[in-house]
């Protein structure tokens, strides 16, 4: 008996530092990697200016009391709209709701794809085959008419629906991989040891599977993220979102429908849709970089000096 509880205090007392380890490992990886500096360092800057938009905004962004299309000037960055609303007030409060939409869906899709995805793997049998072919069915389902319909039909939701959207439409990919990644850790002795010390299957998901798989998670909330900013875009400019929510999307759709490469005002529409290229190029940049660190063979080659 004494055998055992000394077994088990050891092997117990043996997993924190190797969480410790997998994480510092993984925070040095990123520290070295240039392409997740990069998008760190867009990420940190919207998500400023989005916190501070109150103080970083001139105007009111709703406001009609200048005159419709002006050029850029001190008192107008980037101009007025044809309404009279000054841009970049506009596109200050509009990066708060386009981060929040990546975020948010990022975030859900990825519960989603760990949820399905590492419990087919470690359940396995009848569960792993529904769950399974759950995700299958997501897999082939059409994405873009999916979204359409969706979201043409729940037009009036605003933002909430917009995530629903998204999400429904991108958690089956990351769910595939993890489980593919799952698998590859069932049998593996850290899982046995837990099994006979008698733990349990969620605390085995939770504090055993899981951590070994903090990059991959990760990596597939960016790709995720990084859907979600391009879908939310797209859905807003065509009309499939509330017209009245302070987005880069919606304001792409109303440069569009106010004319504004036709009447003289070509920064209504490039400064949102530079914003989107932008933010998206931050989440893809972060993805690259866990990919990278996932898969040496895919990591630069840098000579030496």
């Amino acid at each position: 008996m004494s055998v055992r509880l000394l077994t088990d205090q050891t092997t117990q007392s043996a997993h924190p530092p190797a969480r410790s380890r997998v994480l510092g490992g993984l925070v040095r990886a990123l520290g070295s990697n240039r392409k997740a500096l990069a998008g760190a360092t867009v990420l940190t800057g919207f998500a400023l200016v989005a916190i501070f938009a109150p103080l970083i905004a001139p105007y009111d962004p709703r406001s009609l009391a200048f005159d419709p299309i002006l050029g850029p000037s001190a008192k107008h960055l980037l101009g007025t709209t044809g309404n009279g609303q000054d841009i970049f007030s506009q596109l200050v409060w509009s990066t708060r709701e386009s981060l929040l939409l990546a975020v948010a869906a990022g975030v859900l899709a990825t519960l989603i794809s760990v949820l399905i995805g590492v419990s087919a793997a470690y359940l396995g049998g009848v569960s792993d085959h529904l769950l399974n072919l759950f995700t299958d069915v997501f897999l082939v389902i059409p994405t873009l008419p999916l979204m359409i319909i969706i979201a043409a039909y729940a037009k009036s939701g605003g933002v909430g629906v917009l995530i629903v959207v998204i999400v429904i439409t991108s958690w089956s990919y990351g769910a595939r991989q993890l489980r593919s990644q799952a698998l590859s850790l069932r049998n593996r002795e850290f899982l046995e040891a837990a099994r006979v010390r008698g733990e349990r299957s969620l605390y085995i998901i939770v504090f055993e599977v899981l951590p070994t798989m903090t990059s991959l998670i990760v990596a597939i909330f960016l790709g995720a993220a990084l859907y979600a900013v391009l879908a939310a875009a797209g859905l807003q400019f065509i009309g499939l979102g509330d017209s009245n929510d302070l987005s880069w999307g919606t304001m792409l759709y109303w440069a569009e429908h106010g004319g504004a490469l036709l009447a003289g005002s070509p920064l209504w529409v490039l400064a949102p849709g530079i914003c989107i290229a932008v933010l998206g190029g931050a989440f893809a940049l972060l993805n690259y970089a866990f990919d990278e660190i996932n898969n040496p063979a895919l990591r630069p080659v840098r000579s030496k000096k």
